[in-house]
């Protein structure tokens, strides 16, 4: 893998990191209203549109990461020839759409 992922780690930029943090508290919101809805008896159809709102929310930070990580490790790798990268590509891909 490229110098950004050689060791499974990603120096992300400031921009970056806010932009996926910001995604992740919106996300830990949404969870801990649900389970506050839970705690409250909350009607089972309010907290299924809650759920799926929340998961909307960690397919949108899914696919910004994706999106970084395509943008920074994979075309770092691509250009030095490791080929490899394409498959482990494509494994994340098959992973994030089950």
């Amino acid at each position: 893998m490229g110098d950004c992922c050689e060791k499974r780690t990603k120096k992300r930029s400031e921009e970056e990191l806010r932009a996926l943090t910001h995604r992740l508290n919106r996300l830990e919101g949404q969870i801990r209203g649900i389970r506050g809805m839970l705690e409250k008896d909350a009607y089972c159809t309010d907290v299924l549109a809650q759920a799926a709102a929340a998961k909307s929310a960690l397919d949108g930070f899914c696919r910004e990461l994706l999106a970084c990580h395509m943008r920074g490790c994979v075309v770092e790798d691509i250009r030095a020839g490791k080929d490899d990268t394409v498959d482990e590509l494509l494994n994340t891909i098959r992973k994030l759409m089950r």
